[in-house]
């Protein structure tokens, strides 16, 4: 049985994660509008596998005794500035989503639920993988800068990165 307090703190967590994945759907059309086809591929996936962590928080949550609740979601921006700023805010929202996380592994350490815990430990990791994703995708666009061909080739290219997937 879950504690209420790790029960409260994985439905805000449910939320972040549908709220991501609204984020990247916005910013997916933004691009889809733009001509950039492979960056929005990347982030349809993106926001899926968003929406994945988030149903995998659901099932535990129930699996648990628990309730998991199905968050309202915010309605994220559609216009960005350009793709360096899509892939800034993605890493700036990763980051958050990394604290929440954090905070939810220290209720749990310090109600001593290492159940849930040792569940959260996959999302810890994968956290890890988002961010480093996210700078990475930033430090190529700092390279590209405002080259067209760059821009095109880099478009190209982005089909070709993994997604963290550890699902």
């Amino acid at each position: 049985m879950l504690i209420k307090a790790i029960e409260k703190s994985l439905n805000e967590q449910i939320s972040v994660e549908a709220n991501s994945s609204q984020f990247y759907l916005a910013m997916a059309s933004w691009a889809e509008t733009k001509g950039f086809d492979g960056v929005t591929s990347f982030l349809y996936k993106h926001s899926d596998e968003e929406r994945e962590h988030m149903l995998k928080l659901i099932r535990y949550v129930n699996e648990r005794g628990g309730h998991a609740v199905v968050p309202e979601l915010k309605k994220p921006p559609k216009v960005f500035d350009c793709l360096s700023h899509i892939f800034q805010n993605l890493l700036d929202h990763e980051i958050m989503v990394t604290k929440k996380i954090n905070e939810v592994v220290d209720l749990c350490l310090k109600h001593k639920d290492y159940t849930t815990h040792n569940f959260m430990q996959w999302y810890v990791a994968e956290q890890i993988e988002e961010e480093a994703l996210a700078r990475t995708i930033l430090d190529k666009l700092k390279l590209i800068g405002d080259d067209k061909g760059g821009l095109y080739l880099f478009d190209r290219d982005i089909l070709n990165i993994k997604i963290p997937n550890n699902n």
